[in-house]
């Protein structure tokens, strides 16, 4: 993570829900648990940030998104003790009674309905948590990805590679940047394409990170690729400072998700069996130009003899 940011993520995360109503405390709780279970093993360092973030959210959130959470948990071995216990303390605690209406004796009444318990779905598909997220729930999901990215460095890509990025990016040319990006990341073509034609610029800033994107030739290419983005100077310049803030090892392993969640399709080459009798219909057609041409050396010289 940057060190430019000296206020921590719970400090981050507080200011936005304080700003315009925005409440990103659920996303955020929700997506970092979902990383966090991606990861067979942590460190004490990860543990711990992931704890104190967890714990700073759990209070105020709502109590889907706590059964979420639990659920996902629940699955997980290494889970942090601290987190479960305040969960299960959190569903314990006594829910506001409701009054009910008088019933008059003799009154028609239908049966009460049983309250609907909140439904407890799985983890949700990480790339669509991404893409549907707000431009600040992106960025604190970036910035916290070194909960879970470990030790990474930038891909490795010839610079050939990414001058004809840069080139197609400047020419406008999405179609053939989604197809060098599908090459290149090992995705497949569709998400190739929703990296490409992202209004936000969030997903372009990841793979600049990434695959080692200088900053210049990044605020090229988000300056005249996409007209949502580079009509809007404050725009490419908060994604320039947010290419800055989030680590290589985040970047790294968000394509690394991509990776894994759609990965590229390969076409299967197709296998056509030999078998005995295709060998004899090889070998007919030379077995019978063989004949010919003895047939013309014979009738060749017949005719010298006479």
């Amino acid at each position: 993570m940057s060190n430019q940011s000296h206020t921590s993520p719970i400090d981050s995360l507080v200011d936005l829900a304080c700003r315009d109503g925005v409440d990103v405390r659920p996303t955020l709780l929700r997506v970092i648990t979902d990383l966090y279970v991606q990861k067979p093993a942590h460190s004490d360092d990860e543990t711990t940030q992931y704890t104190e973030l967890a714990l700073g959210l759990i209070d105020a959130v709502d109590e889907a998104t706590r059964a979420v959470v639990a659920a996902t948990l629940s699955h997980y071995p290494a889970a942090p003790e601290a987190v479960v216990n305040r969960l299960k303390s959190a569903a314990a605690a006594p829910r506001p009674s409701i009054a009910l209406p008088p019933v008059t004796f003799g009154e028609d009444i239908s049966p009460p309905r049983p309250i609907a318990e909140p439904a407890v779905e799985p983890a949700d598909d990480l790339i669509e948590v991404f893409f549907a997220a707000s431009r600040d729930e992106r960025r604190l999901i970036l910035l916290n990805l070194d909960v879970v990215a470990g030790d990474a460095r930038a891909l490795t890509v010839s610079p050939d590679v990414i001058g004809q990025l840069e080139a197609a990016a400047l020419k406008r040319q999405q179609a053939d940047f989604a197809r060098l990006l599908a090459t290149v990341l090992r995705i497949r073509r569709d998400l190739a394409d929703r990296i490409a034609q992202d209004p936000s610029g969030e997903p372009i800033v990841i793979v600049a990170k990434a695959l080692g994107i200088e900053a210049a030739v990044l605020q090229r290419i988000l300056l005249c690729f996409n007209p949502a983005i580079g009509m809007s100077v404050e725009r490419v310049f908060d994604l320039a400072v947010l290419y800055d803030e989030i680590s290589v090892a985040a970047a790294v392993h968000m394509v690394s998700i991509w990776r894994e969640l759609a990965p590229a399709i390969v076409a299967r080459t197709l296998h056509e069996p030999v078998y005995q009798d295709d060998a004899r219909t090889v070998r007919r057609p030379a077995a019978r130009e063989a004949r010919r041409s003895d047939a013309r050396d014979t009738g060749a010289a017949q005719k010298v003899t006479r």
